[in-house]
């Protein structure tokens, strides 16, 4: 295989005697999606903090592209193209397609101050960026609140991509929508993966979502790895008792039954 796009090395993240990562190694390639599972409580929002600047290492490298990273805040990782799209989007209801796409980054006619937004050029980008990833917005102008839950992730996916992510966490991306627009989130990402040159880290409780869109998995349990392959490795039965955290069955079983 080629030098994975981001290569994390004995990831350690401590708050004060809590140790919530313990030892992380996780390798993300170009053109794959890779799935990272494990019940609340694993270590997976820590560990995509981590990668997109919030927290900082205790122990343990981040590499993109084979150079080490040191990223003090969000921001660096951003400009080292880690693009996180977190449940809530950062999107804001109220405002119109284009103005959330740019939000932050709009593109003015002379001074930032006074100068005059170029709508026409903003509405232009922001719908083809969508089309890209399979979603036709006919008015960029009209209010992100008329969109449905799966256009607006593929707002933001597109946002985070055409502002320079070659790698794009997606945290729950298809969690709290309804079936149909799951269908749309799922086929973005496919769409996003065909073109070779993004890498995708897919946070999911859905075994199913997983095992449509995911080439490779990663399973975490009390902050440390305890599973992980490619697709074709993985049987359904595997995947549930990793997700599980490890635990046999036959052991849960039997606590329950202890109770009654």
């Amino acid at each position: 295989m080629s030098e994975p796009l981001i290569r994390v090395e004995g990831l350690i993240k401590r708050f004060g005697p809590f140790t919530a990562l313990n030892g992380i190694d996780l390798e993300v390639y170009k053109g794959e999606v890779h799935a990272l599972l494990g019940d609340n409580g694993a270590g997976k929002s820590t560990l995509i903090k981590t990668l997109s600047g919030v927290h900082k290492p205790s122990e343990g490298r981040i590499y993109v592209e084979g150079e080490p990273m040191d990223f003090c805040s969000p921001r660096d990782a951003s400009e080292a193209g880690i693009g996180t799209v977190y449940q809530d989007l950062a999107v804001n209801p109220l405002m119109s397609v284009t103005r959330n796409f740019f939000m932050g980054r709009e593109l003015y006619t002379g001074p930032r101050l006074f100068g005059k937004l170029r709508m026409e050029e903003m509405d232009e980008i922001t719908r083809e960026e969508m089309i890209k990833i399979g979603i036709d917005i006919s008015d960029p102008g009209q209010a992100v609140g008329t969109l449905s839950g799966g256009q607006r992730q593929t707002l933001a996916i597109a946002r985070a991509i055409y502002f320079g992510a070659r790698v794009l966490i997606l945290d729950e991306p298809t969690s709290a929508l309804g079936q149909k627009q799951q269908m749309e989130v799922l086929k973005t990402m496919m769409r996003v993966r065909a073109r070779g040159d993004i890498a995708i880290i897919f946070i999911t409780h859905n075994e199913v979502h997983s095992k449509l869109v995911a080439d490779r998995f990663t399973f975490l349990a009390l902050g440390e790895v305890i599973g992980k392959g490619a697709h074709a490795d993985l049987e359904g039965e595997d995947i549930r008792h990793l997700m599980a955290g490890g635990v046999e069955m036959a052991d849960l079983e039997g606590e329950l039954k202890a109770i009654v």
